[in-house]
């Protein structure tokens, strides 16, 4: 089923460095009737204020304020008064309109305090402050993430299931490929919404895809993934499909990872510098302590990068997901991958998060790691190049290989232990993350599970 409600709305192309004037220009020539002002939580879900045409300027001026109150971690009823402030270059208009509503853009925005100050409590906020660490010295992050997601069907009252709508695997084409049109409508409203998709195909299970845009600065790719995920769930829902990024939908197959390419370039974007051709793996100093801090992290920034109880399911063996924490020029076993490429794209590619996180911050997290490998001048182990499933125990303990945590309570302790995530993530976040991840352990371990009635019931 498909929808008559996408791309019949006329949207002007795409640019960066928009000013406030250039966006209310653009909201009045379009005849734009509503304004949606979207921030996320710290759990990474998606909210927007929406105003109409009336409060277009009061918008634009960061006048807008809604109850923090009311949002994940953010602040006490006493104290619920926020202000969202708008990013001007993520103005983008939506590339579908429900009849009779006209067209709707949308606008990502900064939280603030009443008194115009940055919350502690904003996600957004929370990831440009390591950011200001890594331009002092003259570096930014860029990322290039591969979010996995699985389609599937409704039922006919719309509640969701499991029920893959194909069984193609891996690069598998139509007809074995039902969700190619899907695929195709989620890539034009990318398009249109600003991202540059480079690649689509269907991944290793039943019912699981992967939509690849190119890489950015750690922000504007936080907010490109963001805006993705929107976009996916909205567009699936026309073809009568669910989309769900929960890491582990069903047992026995390949779980959903979104594994993340990354690499430090000058504040110009010229000179890559984890690029250095004169060293034995062509990488630079610099990249290989950042590759060491991310690694002397990896542990306690487990629990943002893989936030669910569910996110453990999927980091097991055998499903081509890490449970190790190495790196490796050749294999896909090791934490952390060195793609082939060099020179402008010399890059590592970090395995382990899903995309169940909150991207802001995971890539607070992870960059801060990564600034620690290069303020503390670390240097990571020998690269392991052998398949790390199948060595002993004791081969790892040779090759310092120690072990991701196992569940959501190991990776909540290890978060508690590390002060350079704590700090990243700001007391606030922290405080308020490690709150809502202890609950979610503390329900998941109070429930009786269909595994124990079977295992159980009938044998005691």
């Amino acid at each position: 089923m498909t929808s008559n409600s996408f791309h019949n709305v006329d949207t002007p192309a795409v640019q960066t460095g928009y000013t406030r004037e250039e966006v209310a220009n653009l909201l009045k020539d379009q005849d734009i009737r509503f304004l949606r002002l979207v921030f996320t939580d710290i759990l990474g879900t998606n909210k927007n204020v929406e105003v109409p045409t009336s409060q277009f300027d009061k918008a634009l001026d960061g006048q807008i304020m809604f109850d923090g109150s009311s949002i994940e971690g953010f602040v006490r009823i006493e104290e619920s008064d926020m202000i969202l402030v708008p990013d001007f270059d993520t103005f983008r208009i939506l590339p579908w309109a429900d009849e009779g509503r006209g067209k709707v853009a949308r606008i990502i925005c900064d939280v603030h305090n009443p008194d115009g100050s940055a919350f502690a409590g904003c996600p957004r906020g929370a990831l440009r402050r390591v950011i200001q660490r890594a331009s002092d010295r003259d570096l930014q992050l860029m990322c290039g993430p591969e979010a996995e997601f699985f389609l599937f069907h409704r039922g006919a009252d719309g509640e969701l299931s499991t029920a893959t709508n194909d069984n193609a695997g891996y690069f598998d084409s139509a007809p074995m490929d039902e969700a190619e049109a899907c695929r195709h409508e989620i890539t034009n409203s990318l398009h249109a919404m600003g991202l540059e998709v480079e690649a689509i195909h269907h991944e290793v299970a039943p019912g699981q895809h992967e939509i690849d845009f190119r890489y950015g600065n750690a922000l504007a790719t936080a907010d490109n993934l963001t805006t993705f995920k929107g976009v996916v769930k909205r567009v699936a829902k026309t073809f009568d499909l669910h989309a769900t990024f929960m890491p582990k939908p069903i047992f026995g197959i390949n779980g959903s990872g979104m594994h993340t390419h990354l690499s430090l370039f000058n504040l110009e974007g010229t000179d890559n510098r984890f690029a250095d051709a004169d060293t034995e793996h062509e990488i630079s100093e610099l990249g290989l302590q950042f590759i060491a801090g991310v690694i002397d992290h990896a542990r306690g920034f487990c629990a943002v990068t893989n936030p669910l109880v569910n996110s453990y399911k999927r980091l097991v063996p055998g499903y081509e997901a890490p449970t190790h924490i190495a790196w490796s020029m050749r294999n896909r076993s090791p934490m952390i991958r060195i793609p082939a490429r060099r020179g402008v794209g010399t890059r590592m590619e970090l395995r382990m998060p899903d995309p169940s996180c909150n991207p802001y911050l995971a890539f607070a997290a992870i960059l801060a790691a990564g600034l620690d490998g290069i303020e503390q001048g670390m240097e990571p182990p020998p690269p392991v190049n052998k398949n790390i499933y199948t060595m002993s125990a004791r081969e790892r303990g040779r090759n310092r290989i120690s072990s991701l945590p196992g569940n959501l309570s190991e990776a909540i302790v290890a978060l508690e232990k590390d002060a350079v995530i704590k700090d990243a993530l700001g007391a606030h976040i922290y405080a308020h993350f490690l709150d809502a991840k202890k609950q979610e352990w503390a329900e998941y371990i109070a429930q009786v599970h269909d595994w124990e009635l079977e295992r159980y019931l009938g044998a005691y």
